[in-house]
């Protein structure tokens, strides 16, 4: 875990001075945990991300948040907790360029409902202005996809992403309505989240499990040995050289 961070930092510096757009995992958490009792998770990896690419010197336009319509596509108002959660995300980091993840864990093999929630999944990113969009495939959990099954998932996200391109502009969501009951209540579990990660320490809330149930211990794993404290005399002109500037903290 210390050699990750230590190893992230100065990736992502690099890709700051490159001009390279960074994409997060927060994805990676619901193809494991549920995504409706796990979204506050995600947000509050979210902003932790952000928080971490901005020390960074990432700028906002840099920064690729991940997220996956990754909802039981038979939860009762399923559609509108991943449109919730989509529009939140778009709404709290605006200048983000966010990461869309595909439907593939609740995939069975029926391809023509997963074309269908592919459709939906298509739907929800166009209507919340996601912006690097990951196609689903209609066979998934089947075999790896072919040059056929990748055509069609184009041919309807360019369907859906042509016919409603200005859905998002048109309409409100309805105040006190679901969709907006649900962002809240995701926020406000993310803000918990956080404030506990706050009294423990992030590398204590990860060894805790915080984030989708998942444990790692800041000594285990590969490359700690790499890791050393700073001495008072240490000294680094490519550091230095990446240092962010005040203008990459807005």
């Amino acid at each position: 875990m210390q050699r990750t961070f230590v190893d992230q930092h100065f990736s992502r510096q690099l890709n700051a001075r490159s001009g390279i757009v960074i994409n997060t995992g927060e994805d990676n958490y619901l193809t494991t945990a549920d995504a409706v009792e796990q979204a506050p998770a995600v947000l509050a990896s979210q902003f932790i991300n952000e928080a971490f690419a901005h020390q960074a010197g990432l700028p906002d336009a840099q920064i690729g948040l991940g997220d996956a319509y990754e909802i039981d596509p038979d939860l009762e108002d399923g559609f509108l907790f991943a449109l919730a959660q989509a529009q939140l995300a778009r709404q709290i980091f605006p200048d983000a360029p966010l990461k869309y993840m595909p439907p593939t864990k609740h995939m069975t093999g029926n391809i023509f409902k997963g074309h269908l929630i592919d459709a939906m999944f298509n739907l929800t990113s166009v209507m919340t202005h996601q912006t690097i969009h990951l196609c689903g495939m209609l066979t998934e959990a089947i075999h790896t996809p072919f040059v056929g099954d990748r055509a069609l998932s184009l041919e309807n996200a360019r369907y859906i992403m042509t016919t409603a391109r200005r859905l998002g502009d048109e309409i409100d969501i309805k105040p006190g309505g679901l969709i907006e009951r649900r962002a809240s209540a995701v926020l406000d579990g993310s803000v918990q989240l956080l404030e506990r990660v706050a009294e423990r320490g992030l590398m204590q809330a990860i060894e805790d499990g915080s984030f989708a149930d998942v444990r790692r211990t800041r000594d285990g794993g590969r490359g700690l040995e790499g890791v050393f404290a700073k001495s008072a005399a240490y000294w680094n002109p490519v550091a230095e050289a990446l240092a962010p500037g005040e203008a990459a903290l807005r």
